[in-house]
């Protein structure tokens, strides 16, 4: 995604600034949100320490992230979204057996009250009213409807369709047929949580209302190690306590691997995005092998990094962790959301603009944050003194408001300085997506230092690596292997392969078809839970 906006804008600022920027929040938002998670369940199922539960997850992640690379990650992911799928249904059906089907559900959970509330408000603790419903209050909801419409669409935007994590799976693809394929499918899999997850949780509050709806600091110090509330324990205590020895295996299965799946692919686009567009402009001349030692060196210390800020992310926003990565992300992605948004959609949209948008709204975003993490979130029972005109606006509400502003930046500077001329642009952006014309680039790549040929320079025969470093090598991945020479004819046929968009009408009419239907489906759901 750096190397779009270096094409479409030109420069190196903005790619810079978009790596430092995804690699910030890989920490903040990804990987320990990821690795804490983790520890939760573990901790819950076997009761080790959080760290090292933390430790125990790396390991075992680690394993195969750092021997197989992204192919490892493909193929783990669809056998792991398999697993996953079957045994949250199994422990969605044994949910709702327990406490006595859907409409009992609706029932007692409004009931589902901590026995210990000393004197805090009855607000800190009863279930909402509009607890079954999505669309909530605009002033008074917890997820306000036009954030979550709007704030979250923001968000969404950022994630699905320009974060590296993600689209680093579509750019894996065969042709457009399997990318589109891919989407739907994965829109199919997004409709479940709802049952899969929200339900399941919200039921353990009722088989286990003082764990995880405890409001009392000292009772949630004991049952979950944080005093601002145990709402995270609340699917790990089902799984514990209420499925057989079997399926609890099953399902710690289930767990970690979804959170082994979710971890190797931040840890490989990582990778990426550190040696390609940051290591290669400090070591120009760095080796095939150097950068994927470097990377795999800055993993180490991602995850270092991580492991610290995990207290952070065990305290923010009343102890809820989805609450915590929306928040971050409000904070963060809207002025990215929106360059990405302009650049595909508005070719007169410029490099300043750009840069200058991404600039001042990281600015207003960070502003936000850094006061709310000085003064601290709070809870219900012991409110933040974050003064009200930072803090007081909700931060779905937040991401619109930044989303807005770094529009209106980056279209006025864009606006009253020098366009970008069409020949630079060409399927680059949406109304010259069909042009067949060469496309000129605003400018050299100078990321990688120009390397003069000698021809007189004559290779020495690499020496024959011993059985127990080639042994070693290969099992980190950082042997050598030579690519074939390609022919100028080959490298012909190989660019008009990867630049080929066009679909069979079969299948493209199939997944057309299928992004219908799944519309149609995602909107029954909203209007029924509405």
């Amino acid at each position: 995604m750096p190397e779009y906006l270096k094409k479409r804008f030109g420069g190196q600022r903005i790619r810079i600034y978009l790596s430092v920027l995804s690699l910030f929040l890989y920490v903040f938002t990804k990987i320990s949100a990821d690795m804490f998670s983790g520890a939760i369940f573990i901790n819950q199922a076997l009761g080790l320490n959080i760290y090292l539960a933390v430790v125990m997850l790396l390991l075992i992640t680690a394993l195969y992230t750092v021997t197989g690379g992204l192919a490892a990650v493909i193929y783990t992911d669809t056998l792991q979204t398999i697993i996953m799928v079957v045994g949250s249904f199994i422990l969605m059906g044994f949910a709702l057996n327990k406490v006595g089907g859907y409409e009992s559900f609706q029932l007692r959970y409004m009931e589902a009250v901590p026995s210990v509330t000393t004197n805090i408000s009855a607000s800190c603790y009863e279930p909402r009213a509009d607890s079954f419903h999505i669309f909530r209050n605009a002033i008074t909801g917890d997820l306000p409807w036009p954030g979550l419409v709007f704030g979250l669409t923001i968000q969404a935007t950022w994630y699905w369709c320009t974060d590296q994590v993600i689209v680093q799976r579509c750019l894996s693809a065969k042709n457009l047929s399997h990318v589109k394929a891919g989407c739907i499918l994965c829109g199919y899999l997004k409709l479940l949580p709802m049952f899969l997850m929200v339900f399941p949780g919200m039921i353990s509050r009722i088989l286990y209302t003082n764990e995880v709806a405890c409001v009392d600091p000292t009772e949630c110090e004991k049952y979950c190690g944080a005093s601002v509330g145990c709402t995270n324990i609340a699917y790990p205590k089902l799984v514990v306590d209420l499925m057989p020895n079997g399926l609890r295996g099953l399902m710690l299965s289930v767990m970690l691997a979804s959170l082994m799946s979710s971890l190797t692919s931040i840890f490989n686009s990582a990778s990426t995005l550190f040696t390609m567009d940051i290591y290669t402009k400090i070591r120009r001349t760095s080796s095939e092998r150097e950068l994927m030692i470097a990377g795999r060196v800055f993993i180490l210390a991602l995850i270092g990094v991580s492991i610290a800020w995990i207290p952070v992310v065990q305290s923010a926003q009343s102890g809820q962790l989805f609450d915590y990565i929306q928040s971050i992300t409000s904070y963060l992605t809207p002025p990215v959301a929106a360059v990405f948004m302009l650049a595909i959609f508005c070719k007169r949209v410029n490099e300043s603009g750009a840069f200058y948008g991404l600039i001042i709204g990281l600015f207003i975003g960070l502003s936000r944050m850094i006061t709310e993490f000085a003064y601290g979130t709070g809870s219900c029972v012991n409110p933040s003194n974050c003064p009200t005109i930072i803090c007081g606006v909700h931060y779905l509400y937040f991401s619109i408001i930044l989303f807005v502003v770094s529009c209106v930046i980056i279209l006025g500077i864009s606006l009253v300085t020098k366009p970008i001329e069409d020949k630079h642009l060409y399927r680059l952006c949406w109304s010259l997506r069909n042009c067949t014309e060469d496309r000129v680039d605003l400018e050299q790549d100078d990321w990688i230092g120009t390397q003069e040929s000698n021809t007189m320079d004559i290779d020495e025969p690499a020496e024959e690596p011993g059985c127990c470093k080639k042994a070693v090598m290969g099992f980190c991945g950082l042997e050598q292997q030579n690519a074939p020479a390609l022919s100028a004819e080959e490298q012909a046929e190989l660019q008009k392969k990867l630049t080929d968009t066009s679909e069979k009408p079969l299948w493209r009419n199939i997944v057309n078809a299928n992004a219908i239907i799944l519309l149609c489906v995602a909107v029954f759901f909203h209007g029924f839970y509405g």
